[in-house]
């Protein structure tokens, strides 16, 4: 058991990989380069030489478009047509989510993970949200909302520029943390077989799951700061 627990905290820790000067570079920013670099590799390739005539498309570029198509969709059908111009953040978002909730499956430890890097991504969503609701209320309008309905209101509303940070940065961290726990407590247990369903689940649905909510939490946001 002792064995198995001190495992468990290895493959928890977040180890530094190398420094930068003073400055220790951990195993999830390093990860997260290399996903940043997969999905700029892979929109190189597959963005090239895109033909504008419908009856010369690609198939190539026929998967390109319909996976833009569907991100668009779905931001779209979160956030309206009033955040619309918020899109390409939130389709950003969810790229780097999925891949990173699933990256365990090839050997890589998810940065998400981290508290660090959960915490990094709410602290960018509800300075967007709060940026959303100033480009679209201006200061005043914006500064107003926090005394609507009324004025005794102004305490809640305050204590919701907390909230929602932090509720989007430890929802993301408790779930992928405690899956990332399971598969490798299921792995320990029996380490042939039984780990492949349950990999199904943990590793893959609820890795999507989570970039899914994540990103709806702050299209959600989004949308009623501009309202």
């Amino acid at each position: 058991m002792e064995q198995l627990a001190e495992e468990l905290q290895e493959q928890l820790d977040c180890a530094t990989v190398f420094y930068i000067g003073p400055y220790g570079i951990k195993e999830s920013i390093v990860v997260t380069w290399i996903i940043m670099a997969f999905i700029a590799l892979v929109c190189f390739l597959m963005t090239r030489k895109l033909e504008p005539d419908p009856t010369k498309v690609s198939k190539r570029q026929l998967i390109v478009e319909t996976a833009v198509d569907g991100l668009r969709n779905l931001v779209h059908g979160i956030v309206g047509e009033e955040a619309k111009e918020y899109g390409p953040y939130l389709m950003a978002v969810v790229l780097y989510l999925g891949i990173s909730n699933i990256i365990g499956l090839v050997g890589f430890k998810p940065p998400t993970k981290d508290l660090n890097v959960t915490a990094g991504l709410a602290l960018m969503s509800i300075i967007l949200i709060q940026y959303a609701g100033i480009h679209k209320k201006g200061v005043k309008g914006w500064l107003h909302s926090f005394i609507e309905p009324v004025g005794i209101m102004l305490p809640f509303n305050l204590l919701e520029l907390v909230i929602k940070p932090v509720s989007l940065c430890m929802r993301l961290f408790g779930n992928v943390l405690g899956a990332f726990v399971i598969m490798e407590l299921i792995k320990a247990i029996l380490p042939v077989g039984l780990p492949i369903p349950f990999s199904m689940y943990f590793d893959i649905f609820d890795g999507l799951i989570q970039a899914y909510v994540f990103i709806f939490l702050t299209g959600l946001y989004i949308k009623e700061a501009v309202e």
